[in-house]
């Protein structure tokens, strides 16, 4: 019996710490699907997925330059649509016209908006994401819109986006003008994101920014796999608490029989 008393012993001692370290990782990983910004701060210079819910910034919720819409973070493109004269054809020697289309101009904000967990408080405390240079997916567009050039004796559509384009509009104009094209996209306060970027203190704080090779990506969406404890740290727990049980079991068997 003491021969037992002291292997279950020795069990407990080696399996302990295999389930104090499972313990560990359940929590980090339940605390950063809960998008804890200590959790996410001892992760400074890791690259992580996040998932949550998307919030305005330390600044509140922004405007889109085009159609005026609330949102954390909009970006917008204007295209040129023209005709361009193709290579001439063999047979007949002539050039032909052919539609073609160039990107003038291409904005997107970085405003800095947050991310809190499913469920969290929406005055909860938010991890902050810098979108600078971001590459987003699946977001509203909310405005495309087409105006074409003046054609002579023809009352020409008003064009009041081209004053509330950002940034310089620039470009190779060539060909003849046929139309041009505005598009815009936002990204609204409450809608599900998943945030794939490197964790960076600021102030002491966790920002989420792209890593040194390459960009933030920012996927609107519900998660693909949603969060949940790890099945293997709550086995290793259940195995430690075990072996610690029958352990004790076994010692009490011991002084019972002494």
């Amino acid at each position: 019996m003491l021969v037992i008393g002291i292997a279950l012993l020795l069990g407990a001692a080696v399996l302990a710490p295999l389930a104090f370290r499972a313990l560990r990782r359940w929590s980090s990983h339940t605390a950063l699907s809960a998008v804890r910004p200590r959790a996410l701060a001892a992760l400074a210079g890791r690259e992580v997925r996040v998932s949550g819910v998307a919030v305005p910034g330390p600044d509140g919720a922004i405007e889109s330059r085009l159609a005026r819409a609330e949102c954390v973070w909009h970006g917008h493109e204007v295209n040129r649509h023209y005709w361009s004269l193709a290579d001439a054809a063999p047979a007949s020697g002539e050039r032909t016209r052919e539609r073609a289309c160039d990107s003038i101009a291409d904005y997107a904000s970085d405003e800095p908006f947050g991310i809190i967990g499913e469920g969290a408080p929406a005055k909860g405390t938010p991890v902050l994401i810098a979108p600078e240079d971001a590459a987003l997916s699946g977001v509203d567009m909310v405005l495309q819109r087409v105006v074409g050039r003046p054609q002579p004796g023809v009352p020409a559509q008003a064009d009041d986006l081209l004053a509330r384009v950002k940034g310089r509009i620039s470009g190779l104009f060539r060909g003849e003008t046929i139309e041009f094209e505005y598009r815009e996209w936002v990204l609204r306060a409450g809608e599900p994101i998943t945030v794939h970027g490197v964790v960076e203190l600021r102030d002491g704080h966790p920002v989420l920014t792209a890593p040194p090779d390459g960009r933030l990506r920012i996927e609107r969406g519900p998660a693909a796999e949603p969060a949940r404890p790890a099945p293997r740290a709550v086995d290793a727990v259940l195995l430690g608490a075990g072996a610690l049980a029958t352990a004790c079991t076994g010692v009490t068997l011991l002084l019972t029989a002494a």
